[in-house]
């Protein structure tokens, strides 16, 4: 399987009281997700608040999961950023710690013309040396979108090899590039039209349901139906507050945010906490 193939999570950061890292809940966080349907994690993307954290932060919880989990599944660095020397910097710091592949999002806020996007990914693509890229496409987060031709000719750069998708308006195969779903709500479509897999968030709390719709094709609408609701709670505000809440609430204990992320509110926390109850999921053992 290529690093980028199946069910990867797009893992939160866990931070201690103190609003520091927390390492040892990240290991717990890490095992679970493993033990629990997922072939892979990737480690500081949106979810997992790298907009909040230094470099050296970001490095040491890539640095941590290479250690602890490179053998047992895929392990994919966000280093995207949109200054391309930052984003250079920080995928070559990530390639050398030893991850599988890195995920580079689309360049925000500057919203560059495409032969700025198109060097851009260049310089990228030249700084993992070889290791996989996938490129990251969320628009409404970075307001600017790469129109499926645009992907299909950034698949031409050498080490471009997948894209996560999160446009969900725009979901097809593309030319040269593995399509993953980028929002938990088309994994299934994205299945269905030979997708290689997707970078989800519910996967922390369903990861072995969410599994199944690979395992399971002849299930995939019944299981993908299942799970609406869990994937209407994990963003039913800003991501990755309702995600966070979820562990914690199932006794995996992932700390608090870094502002300007904030806890769920009463509503948001009664909303979330029923859903998990609905799966059953407030009786589970936490992993240990």
């Amino acid at each position: 399987m290529r690093p980028y193939e199946g069910l990867l999570t797009a893992m939160v950061t866990p931070f201690a009281p103190d609003g520091a890292v927390d390492e040892e809940a990240a290991v717990r966080v890490g095992r679970h997700l493993l033990e629990n349907g997922n072939d892979g994690l990737v480690v500081c993307g949106t979810t997992g608040e790298a907009a909040t954290l230094t470099d050296d932060e970001q490095m040491r919880m890539i640095e941590l999961m290479v250690t602890e989990f490179g053998d047992q599944g895929s392990i994919v660095a966000g280093t995207g950023s949109n200054e391309t020397r930052h984003a250079v910097e920080l995928t070559e710091r990530a390639v050398a710690l030893g991850v599988d592949a890195v995920l580079s999002v689309t360049p925000y806020y500057n919203k560059p013309n495409r032969r700025g996007i198109r060097r851009h990914y260049e310089a990228v693509a030249r700084a993992a040396g070889g290791v996989p890229v996938i490129l990251y496409n969320i628009p409404s987060r970075t307001a600017l979108n790469l129109p499926p031709d645009q992907l299909a000719e950034l698949a031409q750069i050498d080490g471009i090899e997948a894209v996560k998708q999160a446009n969900s308006d725009e979901l097809e195969l593309i030319d040269g590039l593995a399509v993953l779903a980028g929002n938990d709500d088309i994994l299934a479509r994205t299945l269905d039209i030979g997708g290689a897999g997707g970078i989800c968030v519910s996967s922390h709390v369903v990861g072995n349901e969410m599994k199944a719709m690979f395992s399971e094709p002849g299930r995939r609408a019944e299981i993908d139906s299942s799970l609406q609701d869990v994937y209407e709670a994990m963003f039913i505000t800003a991501s990755p507050t309702p995600v966070k809440t979820a562990l914690n609430l199932i006794g995996i204990g992932v700390g608090g945010f870094r502002l300007p992320m904030v806890e769920a509110d009463e509503s948001e926390l009664e909303a979330i906490r029923a859903v998990l109850a609905a799966h059953g999921l407030m009786e589970r053992t936490p992993a240990g």
